[in-house]
């Protein structure tokens, strides 16, 4: 299997749709509580500063994908946010690494200097770890910021990273 990460195109969306509402139905990792339907799903990939997927070169299957739009507007406009997908029967294989750096590379490209992640929740290990291998700065904690599927509230970690 060969990972390549591209651009996205509307030909992607519908499985774009399908991982990113299966992390929404996991319920452990997105603030997001309603499913994409095919309509707004095609609406929100379309807002976005600039999305890719992470696609196997020789398959053509998607594994993954991204969003990366601005954290905020006027003077923290330089401040960008990004959340990231991959599909449950890939996940272990290193995507969400390769999604990562690409993110990074296309947020200095379309002018971003900081990336900054809201809400990385407490228990979500594996991304917590993969973006402290990858040189993010920890911002703290803060307490029962995310009301997990089950109703229980976990801490989340903010994170930066100066581009």
């Amino acid at each position: 299997m060969k990972i390549n990460i591209r651009k996205y195109n509307t030909m992607d969306l519908s499985t774009m749709i399908q991982i990113w509402n299966e992390v929404v139905e996991d319920g452990i990792a997105f603030p997001q509580e309603d499913c994409l339907t095919e309509e707004a799903g095609y609406r929100f990939f379309g807002e976005q500063t600039y999305c890719a997927v992470a696609e196997d070169s020789e398959s053509k299957k998607i594994f993954g994908l991204y969003i990366l739009h601005p954290n905020n507007v006027g003077r923290c406009g330089h401040i960008c946010n990004a959340s990231y997908a991959v599909s449950s029967e890939s996940r272990g294989l290193h995507i969400g690494e390769k999604l990562v750096q690409d993110c990074l590379v296309q947020a200095k490209e379309h002018g971003f200097s900081i990336m900054q992640f809201n809400a990385v929740v407490a228990t979500n290990t594996h991304a917590r770890n993969l973006y402290e291998r990858l040189g993010f700065q920890p911002l703290g904690t803060i307490p029962g910021g995310f009301r997990m599927k089950d109703g229980h509230y976990e801490d989340i970690c903010p994170y930066y990273f100066v581009l």
